[in-house]
């Protein structure tokens, strides 16, 4: 199943996130990924999940 990142997209547009496995509860945050994954190791989670929320939302449409 999908998840919905929208709201933490508006809130992070441009920033590394590591999120825990619910994919919706984000606990660390930064310019880059080594910031925001020693914000998650300073909350206590060892391994979260780490993404990175785009600048901006472009669609796509594909056609062959």
């Amino acid at each position: 199943m999908a998840k919905d990142w929208s709201k933490i997209y508006k809130k992070y547009k441009g920033l590394w996130v590591a999120m825990l496995d619910d994919e919706q509860t984000v606990v660390g945050s930064g310019k880059t990924l080594k910031e925001a994954l020693s914000k998650a190791h300073k909350k206590g989670y060892a391994d979260p999940i780490m993404n990175r929320m785009p600048d901006n939302l472009s669609p796509y449409v594909g056609f062959l």
